[in-house]
């Protein structure tokens, strides 16, 4: 499954072990979920998990982020045809229409308005792991025959 994720949602995750946005970044972890990304979306995680105010261990974050460079999935991106209300948020709904993501998961799902999307999903992170629990659900269960 191919999602974007917005940086608050990466953050949240790991300042916390608990909830939505940690469930979503364990399975980024764990290579159940591709990222799609481009360089200005790696900039900015990179940017923002350097700050003094998360101590996160530098280490750890480059390490982190060489894994989502290397299996990060690319795609060639157009500008949107109507702006975003936060420009910084467009390059996150480019990547996910170039990559076809299955959703954009962001904690500010009002950021991006339904009538800007241009047919991308945007989900909040409670919303997509309920979603991709019910989908591993359906996967999982035995068929039958009549």
């Amino acid at each position: 499954m191919r999602i974007v994720l917005d940086t608050n949602v990466l953050v949240s995750g790991l300042l916390s072990p608990f909830g939505p946005p940690a469930d979503v970044v364990r399975l980024v972890a764990a290579g159940a979920l591709r990222l799609g990304v481009d360089a200005r979306i790696l900039e900015e995680y990179r940017l923002v998990l350097a700050r003094p105010r998360f101590g996160f261990d530098a280490a750890r974050v480059a390490e982190l982020l060489s894994q989502v460079d290397a299996d990060g999935v690319r795609g060639a991106t157009q500008p949107l045809r109507l702006r975003l209300p936060d420009p910084d948020d467009e390059p996150f709904l480019e990547v996910a229409l170039a990559v076809a993501a299955d959703a954009l998961v962001t904690g500010n799902v009002r950021h991006f308005p339904s009538s800007r999307r241009e047919g991308a999903r945007v989900l909040s992170p409670r919303a997509f792991v309920e979603e991709y629990r019910g989908r591993q659900g359906r996967s999982r269960s035995p068929t039958t025959r009549a």
